[in-house]
């Protein structure tokens, strides 16, 4: 997808005086560095001196670490799967090649390459994945948990096949900040798992080709960080890298300057990224976990090095792993806001490992789990290793006392019910900056599951680059349970990841008291001067969610969405679905009576335009039902849905 000049301007509209500035600043920067590159200093004596504590290995649970070792095995044959594609080149890759489109990036300096274009380019996700290395940390950890030097020595030659191809400052690989970071992140963590090889101390301190990457990828970060509207997630994957690597590799004469800036800028941006209530401010719940995993390795880092960090650095991740248990249903499944793309922070566990279940987990040792976390069954390989170097003392603060439903300042409210019935409510503002870049039009949407099966989904994200029409789709409103109107979204794109006009919502009455009636009721300015206002009512003894719309305002087509899980089928007739769904065998079944106002048709599977799907993960969809009711509404019209549970 390559960006015209109308997008640049739009783009250049949403930034502020400073922002400009700053950009305008690494442009010139990034001209020098073409005939002028930064030059790494000779480095004599270098040690890794921030090991694992003795017998933290032994700590793995045995089921954990047998998926890790299948993992790795299936890494060693060549096999892994991104985004939905699954490849079996990776024994011996091509860095620059994507298996999606058959395409290959261009060579050459790294701020000319056109990664946003993938007639020039390919999809550029399935290009940058590999390049974190995360699958290198899992054979890293499957030798330390194994002895078995053939992971080791896979880790050895890949890690030299990747410096050899990718020379700093040419190539893909040198664009985007966050992968910099994230790879280095990676590779402090390869060599500590390696640490036990004969090997490893030539393979990074003794090696000078390594020590120029490891210098270069932390000059390009202070040189080139996010900047202003696009200080997301991606500053915070920067600043981590920066300083993980600062302090692990903490080999150079700028060594503690970065480290001093880095962690500056982490306390800044985690601050800054985080609700006081410790939800992520891109309401995008895949980037929460992509924070908080990020927050966490870094201050493993941290207390490794013996660097003292901001007690705000730990309390915002307090609160972030206390938010995360809070809005968890009951199988451990945070709500699917916003966008995802299965961005990871450090990975070192095998397929199958919950990654909620092991944020969750860590967070036991490392903040101490409040009466009211939900339980955590399951087990992982992060955990022993993050805590064997966090020390566990937390801020002495006043956490919540009860499972919080209400998170005012995200409009993120939590309803639940008998039957593991769980409804997630968006009363929230649209996104985070000015350009909102991870946001959806889902303004008053709901989300509904039982017994952690999606009954009333959210779609999910599906793809970023490359395919326009389903980017518009997946992140519209017709691509939620709210209502449309004129055919139009709530907030305006101008691109696909920038927002020009954001809808406003306001909560205007939350009961979640546990009686039994639990309500919540919303409204935004979307479709001004006409205003959506939503009533949702969960009544347990009688297990039904009721959901009241109202249209203030002149005449306007609507269309009302309701998008169901992959696992649900539907008997739709007239203005009344039956729903029937199985869970550990059992089936199970719901009643969604439809306003009566509206024309009600079942949509599955539709290319031409989208409508019907459901992505589980990024780069995959799969058909799934929608129920769209057409007609129109005027003055002060009301839509009244009922969805009732049988089974």
């Amino acid at each position: 997808m390559s960006m015209g000049a109308g997008w640049y301007l739009r783009r250049l509209s949403r930034m502020g005086p400073r922002e400009v500035g700053g950009r305008a600043g690494d442009a010139v920067r990034r001209r020098r560095w073409r005939s002028a590159p930064p030059d790494c200093p000779t480095v004599t004596g270098a040690r890794f001196t921030a090991v694992l504590p003795a017998g933290t290995i032994a700590a793995i649970p045995p089921d954990a670490a047998k998926r890790l070792v299948a993992e790795a095995d299936r890494l060693m044959a060549g096999r892994a799967e991104y985004f939905g594609v699954v490849r079996d080149d990776l024994a011996d890759p091509d860095w620059w090649y994507d298996p999606k489109t058959g395409r290959r990036a261009p060579e050459g300096y790294a701020f000319d390459v056109p990664y946003r274009d993938e007639d020039a380019v390919g999809d550029i996700k399935q290009i940058w994945e590999p390049s974190r290395h995360q699958y290198l940390t899992v054979l890293a950890a499957a030798y330390a948990v194994t002895g078995d030097e053939r992971y080791a020595e896979r880790v050895a030659a890949h890690l030299r096949s990747w410096w050899a191809a990718n020379a700093p400052l040419r190539g893909v690989h040198w664009t985007s900040g966050i992968e910099l970071g994230i790879r280095l992140l990676s590779w402090v963590w390869i060599r500590r798992l390696l640490d036990g090889w004969p090997g490893a101390a030539a393979l990074f301190e003794g090696d000078p080709v390594a020590v120029r990457q490891i210098w270069h990828h932390q000059r390009w970060l202070a040189a080139f960080p996010s900047r202003g509207s696009s200080a997301n997630n991606h500053v915070i994957a920067e600043a981590a890298g920066q300083f993980a690597a600062a302090c692990a590799f903490g080999w150079f004469p700028e060594s503690e300057r970065w480290r001093t800036d880095a962690l500056r800028s982490l306390e800044r941006q985690l601050r800054a990224n985080t609700f006081g209530s410790g939800l992520n401010r891109e309401l995008a719940t895949e980037y929460h976990g992509l924070v908080l995993e990020l927050g966490l390795a870094a201050l493993a880092e941290a207390d490794a090095a013996g660097v003292p960090v901001p007690a705000t650095v730990r309390l915002v991740l307090l609160r972030m792993t206390d938010a995360l248990a809070a809005v968890v249903d009951g199988r451990l499944r945070p709500p699917r806001q916003g966008d995802a793309d299965d961005g990871h922070g450090l990975v070192v566990d095998g397929a199958g490992t919950d990654r909620w279940a092991s944020l969750l987990a860590t967070g036991d040792p490392v903040f101490g789990r409040l009466a009211w976390w939900p339980e955590v069954t399951g087990t992982d390989v992060r955990t022993p290793l993050l805590a064997a170097l966090v020390e566990p003392a937390g801020p002495s603060v006043t956490r919540p006392a009860s499972r919080p439903a209400h998170f005012a300042d995200a409009g993120l409210t939590i309803l639940r019910g008998p039957g593991e019935i769980w409804c997630r409510c968006d009363g929230g503002p649209h996104g985070f900056l000015s350009i909102a870049a991870h946001a959806h039009a889902d303004a008053l949407s709901v989300e509904v599951r039982h017994d952690g099966v999606d009954v009333l989904a959210d779609p999910g994200t599906y793809c970023y680059h490359g395919q326009p029409e389903w980017r518009r789709y997946f992140r519209s409103t017709l691509g939620h349970n709210t209502l449309q109107l004129d055919g139009g979204d709530q907030s305006v794109s101008g691109g696909p990841f920038l927002w020009t006009r954001h809808a406003r919502s306001r909560v205007l009455a939350v009961d979640t008291s546990g009686g039994e009636v639990s309500r919540w009721c919303a409204e935004h300015d979307g479709y001004r001067p006409t205003v959506h206002r939503r009533r949702v009512e969960l009544i347990s003894v009688t297990r039904e969610l009721r959901v009241v719309d109202e249209v203030r305002g002149p005449r306007r087509a609507v269309r009302l969405a309701f998008h169901l899980g992959p696992a649900v089928t539907a008997d739709l007739t007239g203005n009344r679905a039956r729903l029937i769904w199985t869970r550990d065998g059992e089936d199970r079944s719901a009643v969604l009576d439809l306003p009566g106002q509206l024309s009600w048709r079942a949509h599955r599977g539709e290319s031409d335009p989208p409508l019907g799907w459901y992505s589980a993960g990024f780069g995959r969809r799969e058909p799934a039902t929608t129920l769209v009711g057409t007609g129109s509404s005027g003055g002060a019209e009301k839509f009244t849905t009922v969805l009732g549970f049988r089974g």
